[in-house]
């Protein structure tokens, strides 16, 4: 039996490419080994974190070359902390690599055609984009530490700021950490999460394993910081509004529709991108009217709303009770009544809700494992048109082959980037059924 390589450091490699996941791939005595936080042209010694039979893994040790596309990052911690994982690149290069990922993915996992695949859809902001945030917390003995999650691990790589996160909450997360720090709440307190909205309002969610909620209460209070404040108890699942507004709000569409949503549920958290996604999909729907529409996964109706306006009749289905009943809400407060919600699971919807709809167009917006049991209930009872929103291009891949091989035809799939510094990559993609 060979001797691992885990522990070694290898000789220099030089990276060829970059792979869906984010790392660098190089090659040692016949296996690939990826490497994170590398460029395409860097010369590293790396050291050996996993040992596969055809792969490695391995972090950087030094790098000898850097790459000439290479460029300094904007965060200190970048590399170590998890949040991102491509500041060493310029923009520029993120869009190439995540485009050209994502064709790739579809080419070889689907067979389509690569002109069916078109160029990425830019961020408007590259840089302090993210409306929501879970940051984590520790107490040491230099005092009250919060960051993120080092990459694959639970120990937390301490920040001032985030260079990705909105600035009201940076400013936020800098009073708070001075108002918790050197009191005796200071370890008991895992997590802190924030928000803001399209209006500037800001929140956060302190995660309290305590026993004295009253005078944490009372401390936060007496901070008169500009947020609505909650505590929640680790051990429960609601959360307790000490100080402020139980929601948050996004501006969409045109002329604006404004949604709502409480705090602690499910927002995109690039509003500037989501607009742009919202777009796209109207464009794409090409509605004259008359269609009607299903949309699953819809949460507060980010896509059910806009689409109505402009449908006959629109059917949206979420899981989440507290998204369903924002859902409802913003309907009412928009004045839009040509649609309905319930709350249910998406799978069986199809034909549960066959009784209130026989959809001309599906939108399906699931979480990262995807929508395969929906492609086995579309291989039942087709819909001429459906919209996928896709936040993996693994599980969108995976979705879209069961749905070619059943008759339906790929007409377009466009990368778009909610997500800079990072490789996620978000997706639109048309499908049409050739009965």
């Amino acid at each position: 039996m060979e001797k691992s390589l885990i522990g070694c450091d290898l000789p220099p490699l030089t990276v060829e490419t970059l792979v869906n996941g984010g790392a660098g791939l190089a090659r040692h005595e016949g296996r690939v080994v990826f490497i994170p936080h590398t460029a395409v042209g860097d010369v590293v010694v790396c050291r050996v974190t996993k040992d596969k039979k055809k792969f490695l893994e391995a972090k950087v040790i030094e790098i000898i070359k850097p790459s000439s596309i290479r460029c300094r990052p904007m965060c200190p911690v970048a590399g170590d902390c998890g949040g991102c994982q491509w500041q060493h690149l310029p923009y520029a290069e993120q869009l190439y690599w995540k485009e050209s990922l994502f064709r790739e993915t579809l080419i070889h996992q689907c067979g389509v055609d690569a002109d069916g695949v078109l160029p990425i859809i830019p961020a408007v902001n590259e840089w302090n984009y993210r409306s929501r945030v879970q940051v984590k917390c520790r107490n040491t003995q230099s005092g009250f530490m919060t960051g993120f999650y080092r990459s694959k691990s639970h120990r937390i790589v301490s920040i001032e700021e985030c260079p990705v996160i909105a600035p009201e909450l940076n400013t936020l997360l800098s009073r708070l950490r001075g108002c918790i720090n050197l009191t005796v709440f200071a370890g008991d307190i895992p997590q802190i999460d924030m928000g803001v909205d399209d209006c500037g309002c800001c929140s956060a969610v302190l995660h309290y394993s305590g026993h004295d909620e009253e005078k944490l209460t009372e401390l936060l209070t007496r901070e008169t910081l500009a947020a609505a404040l909650f505590i929640k108890k680790t051990s429960e699942k609601k959360i307790q509004n000490i100080h402020g507004n139980d929601s948050l709000q996004i501006i969409i569409d045109q002329p604006p529709i404004l949604l709502k949503y409480a705090v602690g549920s499910f927002s995109q958290i690039n509003l500037e991108q989501n607009r742009l996604l919202i777009d796209s999909v109207l464009h794409l729907a090409e509605l004259t009217g008359t269609e009607q529409v299903l949309d699953l996964y819809c949460g507060m109706g980010n896509f059910s709303l806009p689409l109505a306006r402009r449908a006959g009749h629109v059917v949206g289905v979420e899981e989440s009770e507290a998204s369903i009943e924002a859902a409802k809400s913003n309907s009412r407060q928009n004045n839009i009544i040509n649609v309905d919600f319930f709350n249910q699971v998406a799978e069986g919807a199809l034909e549960r809700l066959s009784n209130k709809i026989q959809p001309d167009l599906l939108i399906l917006d699931p979480p990262r494992s995807g929508a395969y049991a929906i492609m086995k209930e579309l291989q039942r009872k087709p819909v001429k048109k459906i919209i996928y929103v896709s936040c993996d291009p693994q599980t969108l891949a995976r979705d879209l082959r069961y749905l070619i091989n059943n008759n339906y035809e790929l007409l377009s799939s466009q990368p778009v980037d909610m997500f800079p510094q990072t490789y996620h990559c978000e997706s639109i993609s048309l499908l049409r059924y050739d009965s």
